[in-house]
């Protein structure tokens, strides 16, 4: 019998449409049309919007468009307005692409979402709203890397401590490990600390800290951990924002950090009333910010060794967010049973969308086991597979799923495609890594002929050495190539200076750009002079440009000197006084012409001064879509991926970790080797946990491929220029024999197999007949007759500066020489573009220089021709002694 609760006027029962009928066909055609082509699965998560959602989105199975739709479908049924929204991304480039499609999806742009964006610019701008309540000012500044290295420096020098022994850069790597599992000084542990200096690691740490009060500074990892601290020591201000979000969306959650995590969980939860513990809302909140590992049904090993630090030497990381990633993987260790018991509290409508397959940045702090606890953290909670790819064929999506199965610390999904199969995944072997680089460029060059787009070709390496090769082989060939992840705009020495101008006047505090400018141009203020003005600052507790204002009164400083610097103090203050009343733009102009910054590289007579003046110009022109100077350079602390795309196909050529988020029609896939991949120190380091890992950044490397996807090993590897011999990687044996094709080397050579090694199943290919009748390998042959030369043409690539992450000085992952060029004679091409910049316009074989010609070369300078060696030219330079170079590098005088 119906409740009378249910009956309305005259006791008629509620109609609801019939599952089917006419009426629930006719609302289905009526729905939203951002709903329209979504697959049930898809549909599901969009629509799911009460209660926490777990989204596990496979690879290609169109995450970003869920993610994006999900924001529409809140916002058109009303649920909540734009800035009651959180969602929280990785990336710049994700937020911005997010906030397009909703525009495109709504009809207008998307201006009134305050809090889409990364964790770091929502958490600074948290950060600024409440700076005072965290000893700061609202106008901080966020130090990028090379300033932290050089303030740690400083504390370093003052406790006579041999940054010879102990670098500057390792300490960076520990304190960036610490935050980013959340632990301020106070709460490193001991035995932590005593790893760094003698004992003081946790002494410099807080040293550090309040070093960055007196600068009004914080780095990348301050803005989430002084969140937290805001959020634990103000529980007023954390129940404001728990009350403003009503939904919170985070994308990529297999990647977030612990203290990513607790920043999070403290958003996540419903608003506790005044005076209640924030311990009630989430357990153990005050007490130790480490999380424990979920119990994986299935999993024998913790993902990570309990009370040990990781090693401070990460393989080549992602170019998006380099400059706040730690090189250290965060504790494991229980500390609080509470931690263990779910929250009390009701949660908040969180969907957070992943994928535990693509968790491959364990080494800087990501916790896989985030996603893995999520139904724990979250009970009640609706886990959503999509397992649909729409990128890649079936032969690779099924290649990808049968070698991440091998994985026990994983929630469970199988891609599926519903196109065609696809040619199968190739596996070659090579006898060595030359051999594997001249194969790739030769199948590189048939797809080419083929007429395949080379913006549509990408070579993804486990580790940055095996790029020489491929840059080498590249330039030999003429083929045009990138590296994703290559040195930064932002990052040029001119640029840094000009920017350190600007961010003196917009914080008189910040002491490192002042430092870092305050002789640049030379204005006869040596190191003497500095660290004067730095004892006075230490002394007197004030920052560096107050205790120049001071030392300027006094007679402390040479006359000469002295005028120096009360010249600049008062160029500073009417800068900041113009900055009021003159366009950002306009007075950046302004900064570097009375500065005599400008002027300083119109004098200089170096090749690369013309350069680094169209560069500064180029500063200034980007300023232009900021609305202030103070938005201009919290972007460039920030950003953290290019903006401008190459205007010429070039084949992409960077790390499997550069790679996550990308995709590919050709995937080419070297190395695969035991000891390079899997990564020897990583499985040394970590055991099963790091091998698992590996193994997910296999599949990251595989799903990047849409049509073809070409793994290869060498027998024999040159690494850091030793030579080693090596097998076939064990990744290769997990995948499934029908889903692969056996092909040989078209590199130059037959290929050796693994012989000795033992017996594999990849092993039985009837007949590999001789490889030496392929193109490349008869230019070369013709080549060597024409010039009556035997061996090899080794070349050196000047010019060209590898991209290296923050703290790759601790790595060495740079091999120690090049891989050799091959000597083909090539027909010319048009020029070889880096990211840009013209490298080499070709490699012929007989050079267009004779002896004594007089030419210049852009990093070498004016010198004369000694010896005319085929397409090589050795060069007496006047400044940097004899050379070898290739004549394409040079231009006659």
């Amino acid at each position: 019998m119906t409740e009378p609760s249910k009956l309305p006027h005259h006791g008629v029962p509620e109609h609801q449409p019939a599952a089917g009928g006419i009426a629930a066909r006719a609302r289905a055609t009526a729905a939203p049309q951002y709903l329209t082509g979504l697959n049930p699965e898809q549909r599901d998560a969009v629509v799911t919007l009460d209660g926490p959602v777990l989204v596990l989105a496979g690879a290609g199975t169109g995450k970003t468009r869920v993610l994006t739709t999900r924001i529409a479908h809140i916002l058109s049924q009303g649920r909540a307005r734009p800035h009651e929204i959180l969602s929280v991304t990785f990336t710049n480039k994700a937020a911005r692409e997010m906030k397009l499609r909703l525009g495109q999806m709504l009809g207008q742009a998307v201006e009134g979402m305050p809090w889409l964006g990364t964790f770091h610019s929502i958490g600074g701008r948290i950060l600024r709203i409440h700076a005072e309540l965290v000893q700061l000012k609202s106008n901080f500044t966020v130090l990028d890397v090379d300033d932290q290295v050089r303030l740690l420096k400083q504390l370093l020098q003052a406790e006579n401590i041999d940054d010879k022994r102990w670098p500057a850069r390792m300490l960076a790597g520990l304190i960036d490990g610490w935050k980013n599992r959340g632990l301020t000084p106070a709460q490193v542990p001991s035995g932590e600390a005593a790893v760094f200096g003698n004992g003081k690691g946790g002494k410099l740490y807080a040293s550090y800290q309040e070093r960055l009060k007196i600068l009004n500074a914080a780095d990348f990892g301050d803005l989430l951990l002084e969140n937290i601290r805001l959020f634990r020591e103000h529980p007023d201000v954390l129940r404001q924002y728990q009350s403003r979000f009503k939904f919170i969306l985070v994308d990529e959650y297999q990647d977030t950090n612990v203290a990513q995590y607790l920043w999070l969980r403290l958003l996540s939860q419903a608003p506790s009333k005044p005076g209640v513990p924030l311990s009630s809302v989430v357990p153990g909140a005050l007490d130790s910010p480490v999380i424990p590992s979920p119990v994986i049904p299935g999993r024998v090993d913790s993902p990570v060794v309990p009370g040990r630090i990781e090693d401070a030497n990460p393989e080549p990381r992602d170019k998006e967010d380099s400059s706040r990633d730690s090189g250290f993987a965060p504790f494991d260790a229980p500390r609080n049973d509470e931690r263990n018991v779910a929250p009390s509290s009701p949660l908040k409508n969180i969907c957070c969308v992943g994928d535990d397959d693509q968790s491959i940045y364990g080494w800087r702090g990501a916790e896989v086991d985030n996603i893995l606890r999520f139904e724990h953290d979250f009970p009640g909670a609706k886990v959503i597979r999509l397992e649909r790819n729409y990128r890649s064929t079936g032969h690779i999506l099924a290649a990808a799923s049968h070698l991440i199965a091998h994985n026990e610390g994983r929630l469970g999904k199988t891609l599926r495609t519903e196109d065609v199969d696809g040619e199968k995944v190739t596996v070659t072997g090579s006898w060595d890594s030359e051999e594997e680089a001249r194969a790739i460029g030769e199948e590189i060059e048939q797809l080419q002929r083929a007429g395949d787009n080379l913006n549509e070709v990408a070579i993804l390496v486990r580790a940055s050495f095996q790029m020489r090769e491929f840059e080498d082989r590249f330039v030999t060939l003429g083929l045009p190539y990138r590296v994703i992840g290559g040195p930064r705009f932002y990052e040029r020495a001119e640029i840094r200076d000009a920017l350190a101008y600007l961010r003196v006047i917009n914080s008189p505090a910040d002491d490192l750009a002042f430092e870092r400018i305050v002789n640049v141009p030379k204005r006869g203020l040596g190191d003497a002079t500095v660290q004067m003005l730095h004892d006075h600052a230490r002394k007197r507790r004030i920052p560096l440009f107050e205790a120049a204002r001071a030392v300027v009164e006094t007679d402390e400083l040479k006359p000469k000197a002295r005028g120096s610097l009360r010249d600049l103090i008062l160029h500073f203050d009417r800068w900041r006084a113009q900055r009021e009343v003159t366009a950002h733009t306009v007075l950046a102009e302004i900064v570097l012409d009375e500065s005599g910054y400008t002027e300083m590289w119109q004098k200089d007579r170096s090749a690369d001064a013309a350069g680094r003046l169209d560069n500064l110009k180029e500063l200034v022109r980007s300023m232009e879509e900021f609305e202030n100077l103070q938005g201009f350079l919290e972007h460039i602390s920030l950003v953290m991926d290019r903006d401008t795309g190459p205007e010429e196909q070039a084949v992409s050529l960077m790390t499997l970790h550069s790679a996550k988020g990308l995709e590919f029609d050709n995937v080419f896939l070297p190395g695969w080797e035991e000891g390079l991949f899997p990564s020897q120190r990583t499985l040394d380091e970590q055991g099963r946990a790091g091998l698992e890992e590996e193994r997910r950044l296999a599949h990251v490397g595989l799903t990047r491929a849409r049509r073809r996807a070409k793994l290869y090993f060498a027998t024999n590897r040159r690494i850091h220029g030793t030579w080693s011999t090596t097998i076939p990687s064990r990744f290769l044996d997990e995948l499934p024999a029908d889903n692969v094709e056996i092909t040989e080397s078209k590199g130059g050579s037959g290929w050796g197999g693994a012989g000795g090694y033992g017996a594999s199943r990849f092993d039985n290919v009837e007949s590999f007949g001789s490889s030496y009748t392929t193109p490349g390998w008869q230019r070369a042959q013709a080549n060597r007759a024409r010039n009556n030369q035997g061996g090899r043409h080794g070349q050196t690539r000047d010019g060209f500066e590898e991209s290296q992450s923050p703290f790759s000085d601790l790595r060495g992952d740079s091999s120690g020489s090049r891989g050799n060029a091959g000597g083909f004679s090539r027909a010319k091409r048009g020029p070889m573009v880096i990211e840009g910049e013209l490298v080499a316009k070709s490699t012929g074989t007989v050079s267009e220089f004779a002896l004594d010609d007089r030419v210049f070369h852009q990093k070498f300078g004016y010198g004369n021709v000694v010896k005319v060696d085929g397409n090589k030219l050795t060069i007496a330079f006047e400044k940097a002694g004899e050379k070898k170079v290739v004549d394409s590098f040079v231009e006659r005088v």
